[in-house]
């Protein structure tokens, strides 16, 4: 009988899931419960979380910076608005249709960006962006620059809505934040941490870096739709300015470079910090965005792991626990 054995689950994580499914239940019984204003704010932060989320895939284990997230953002939303309100299908049906935009769109980008790198990469995201949002300003079936407004939505209740928004918001979380961890545990996520270290060493072991970046870019870009069909069904209005502004990405970097970039934790902490921030301090606008700036680049220079880097720079104590460890059978860790 073997004296080691491989553990991947800590008892901070056992911990940690526990409360991520009592937070989750708790989202879903929201309309019975919460006032509107609250779960208008539970499905923003839902929001952030996931399209930070899927910043942090692809930036701290693809390589692949992106400033041009609100593409997909943008495109999966007016898709939902175009979907349900000129051609009448069911809004909340219309929320999962809607991600084959975002899908179909991100292969095109792939191929047409994938051979740049660092900086010229992200220039290329942020231009594709510019262009969609370009393009909906001037395009008649969005109604251009002026928008559109769900009105098909008066149809339901306003409990109704907000039953929907909650189970939206808490699958929305679901899907990004628990289908994140599941790949990190899996023979994937061992191929994206090697990847992630060094690239060329990866390939060199047999990982197929191309194709697993290639997964990675149209799943975080599927992750990203969904958050904006959700964001923008809640708000109930769209323009191109909101749906292809350049705070879905100025949004996603500060969380997880605040928080701590390649963590799913640090995409939590970095988010309620952006949430609140922006709650109390967005008043002050342009002096208010100066704050994050220099917060973000704060920790860039030094604490390259962000606030959950720190923490676990002193306590060992993971919330999401996704590295294996060779344990003797008496419990020393090797």
């Amino acid at each position: 009988m073997s004296k080691y054995q491989v553990i991947r689950m800590t008892l901070s994580g056992r911990i940690a899931w526990v409360i991520f499914a009592v937070a989750l239940i708790g989202i879903v019984s929201m309309p019975w419960w919460a006032s509107q204003g609250l779960i208008r704010d539970v499905v923003t932060l839902a929001c952030y979380i996931a399209v930070a989320q899927m910043w942090n895939m692809l930036a701290g284990y693809g390589g692949l910076v992106s400033v041009g997230q609100q593409a997909f953002v943008g495109v999966a939303a007016y898709a939902m608005f175009v979907l349900a309100q000129t051609y009448g299908v069911n809004p909340y049906s219309a929320v999962f249709i809607s991600l084959l935009a975002p899908a179909a769109l991100a292969v095109p980008i792939y191929y047409l960006l994938h051979r740049l790198e660092g900086p010229y990469f992200a220039i290329g995201t942020w231009v594709v962006a510019e262009a969609l949002r370009l393009l909906a300003t001037n395009m008649p079936m969005l109604n251009g620059g002026a928008g559109m407004s769900l009105r098909v939505m008066t149809q339901f209740s306003v409990h109704e809505r907000a039953i929907a928004s909650s189970l939206l918001a808490a699958l929305l979380l679901l899907v990004t934040l628990g289908g994140s961890y599941l790949v990190l545990r899996s023979r994937y996520g061992i191929a994206m941490t090697a990847m992630r270290d060094n690239p060329a060493a990866a390939a060199s072991q047999g990982v197929n870096v191309h194709r697993l970046r290639f997964y990675l870019f149209v799943a975080a870009a599927v992750g990203s739709g969904f958050a904006g069909a959700v964001y923008f069904m809640a708000q109930l209005r769209i323009t191109p300015p909101s749906a292809f502004g350049m705070n879905w990405a100025n949004l996603a970097i500060f969380i997880v470079m605040v928080g701590g970039i390649g963590s799913l934790e640090g995409v939590l902490i970095g988010a309620v910090i952006f949430f609140f921030a922006e709650r109390w301090f967005g008043e002050y606008g342009a002096s208010y965005l100066i704050v994050l700036g220099l917060m973000t680049l704060a920790c860039a220079l030094y604490f390259r792991g962000g606030l959950w880097g720190f923490y676990s720079r002193h306590f060992n104590a993971p919330w999401f626990p996704t590295r294996r460890h060779l344990v003797r059978s008496n419990g020393v860790t090797k």
